[in-house]
């Protein structure tokens, strides 16, 4: 039995994700409840020894972890998603747990991070995410995403320069943000545009959060 059928006890964790997924009108299976806390125990555990977040308390991670990449879900196009840096798994893993039909893969060159990431994919028994160790901008797969997402992890010129070669001709690079960037939207390359910019509101996050969605022009 893997993390997404072995249901955990309820806690407080368990009842602020519950609290959340309502405030942003998510309706997940169970099974997907249930992975969405295992990543976090699993996080918690391996953060003991390897730093792979600075956020420590679960109750807060749940907010910023969490709820923050599942913000994003209803704007992701479906298909083939590339969680580009992701990290300890955000939003990749958050987004395939709460999508099985989506196709996610999480790139990362950090190999710490990378192993972790195995490691979650294993326990949690996820069939439709894949871990790539390698760098975004030199990475050459043979195919192209429908969407390209990011946290944080460049500003947006530089996440559109390292990450086209990976897109399909009509994909989506989705760029997660804090405050309204409009100066990295000023500086967009010209064969790039603009689709939307989706102000979002993160239960029991209090800072400002956008989701800038980029397609060639």
């Amino acid at each position: 039995m893997n993390a997404l059928t072995a249901a955990p006890k309820e806690t407080d964790v368990s009842r602020q994700l519950d609290r959340g997924l309502a405030a942003l009108g998510l309706e997940l299976q169970p099974e997907a409840r249930f992975g969405l806390i295992a990543h976090l125990e699993l996080l918690d555990k391996w953060n003991r020894v390897h730093n792979l977040t600075s956020v420590r308390d679960k109750a807060r991670s749940v907010s910023v972890h969490l709820l923050d990449s599942l913000s994003v879900l209803p704007y992701l196009p479906a298909g083939r998603i590339l969680d580009a840096g992701s990290g300890a798994g955000f939003p990749g893993i958050p987004v395939a747990i709460a999508q099985p039909s989506f196709q996610v893969d999480l790139l990362d060159s950090n190999h710490k991070k990378c192993a972790f990431l195995r490691q979650a994919l294993a326990e949690l028994g996820l069939k439709n995410a894949r871990v790539v160790c390698e760098r975004l901008e030199s990475w050459q797969p043979g195919w192209r995403y429908d969407c390209i997402v990011s946290r944080a992890l460049a500003e947006i010129p530089e996440f559109i320069a390292a990450s086209a070669h990976l897109l399909a001709p009509r994909g989506v690079i989705a760029a997660m943000k804090g405050v309204h960037p409009f100066d990295e939207i000023e500086r967009i390359p010209p064969d790039f545009r603009v689709r939307h910019v989706h102000a979002l509101a993160v239960p029991g996050l209090d800072a400002e959060r956008h989701l800038v969605l980029i397609e060639r022009a």
